[in-house]
């Protein structure tokens, strides 16, 4: 997913995709009544007039036809009323459709459990107002209607949301906390990648601390306070600390056990109609607890 930050007005939105990305009008509009372009977290119509300020996001779009369809897919419910759904996504589990992935997803098992979710973010994303990768486990907002969706992004892009997670990273860290101020943008050899760039960019500030130290690793608590596309991955990474078992951005030997050792611990937000703050946590799941146990047996 790639967010782009307008400057100055610049017209119609499918003229500037055209013009300046290159894309075709067909093929735009298509994303856009897909949800794969969305503006300000909403979806829009192709005459839309592009201004100043406008958040532009251009998410995954699979050029064959997805039917999303509701399948009976167990899943972990933290929480949920009229407003909000907190699962707790599983390792393994994909988000949202899209190419490669048709069924199977957290999006597939919350058509099927829930009568209403938010329509902002398109056919492919109802109800969804946030992700985590599909090797990421832990919790996630799940909106049921668009005023939520609307109310809970709000607090994603002014970061009022509270979010931690727990994660195991490849070699010991000395200092006992820390920050990663560092820009992230898309790696212009690898589009499937990100990383800290200052071409195209965004901030991108990850605070961490030190939790556990073993031999050849260490375990860290991170609390996010911006929210961009692999950002822990990528800032760990950075600093030559690398998330155990990450396939994409790990510079060591995969282990055989499945999972990325990043989980999202903890969540808390003002919720959409009582405006109560609410938190919730999340253990670490087996996947993650089975590859820490060889570090500290190590």
């Amino acid at each position: 997913m790639e967010t782009i930050k307008l400057v100055e007005d610049k017209g119609r939105i499918d003229l500037f995709f055209k013009n300046e990305l290159g894309m075709s009008r067909a093929k735009i509009q298509k994303m856009i009544e897909n949800g794969a372009i969305l503006v300000n977290n909403g979806t829009v119509k192709n005459s839309y007039s592009l201004k100043s300020g406008d958040m532009i996001t251009i998410g995954e779009y699979c050029e064959e036809e997805i039917n999303v369809i509701p399948e009976n897919i167990p899943f972990t419910i933290i929480y949920e009323d009229e407003d909000v759904i907190v699962v707790d996504k599983p390792n393994g589990m994909v988000v949202h459709p899209g190419a490669g992935n048709p069924k199977g997803t957290l999006v597939n098992a919350l058509l099927y459990h829930a009568k209403n979710l938010s329509n902002v973010g398109g056919v492919f994303r109802p109800g969804i107002v946030h992700r985590i990768d599909a090797y990421t486990t832990g919790l996630l907002m799940i909106a049921k209607n668009n005023e939520a969706h609307h109310f809970l992004a709000k607090q994603l892009e002014e970061k009022t949301t509270y979010r931690k997670y727990i994660a195991l990273v490849h070699g010991v860290i000395p200092h006992d906390t820390g920050t990663i101020d560092a820009p992230i943008g898309r790696d212009e050899k690898d589009r499937k990648k990100m990383k800290v760039t200052a071409v195209n960019s965004k901030s991108a500030i990850t605070h961490f601390r030190v939790l556990e130290r073993y031999k050849t690793a260490t375990l860290l608590e991170l609390q996010l306070e911006t929210g961009r596309t692999h950002q822990i991955r990528v800032h760990m990474q950075y600093i030559n600390h690398p998330i155990v078992n990450d396939p994409v951005y790990g510079k060591r030997k995969i282990l055989d056990e499945t999972g990325q050792c990043l989980h999202a611990k903890e969540l808390g937000f003002i919720h959409p109609r009582t405006k109560e703050y609410l938190h919730f946590e999340s253990p670490l799941p087996s996947s993650f607890l089975d590859i820490l146990e060889t570090f500290k047996n190590s």
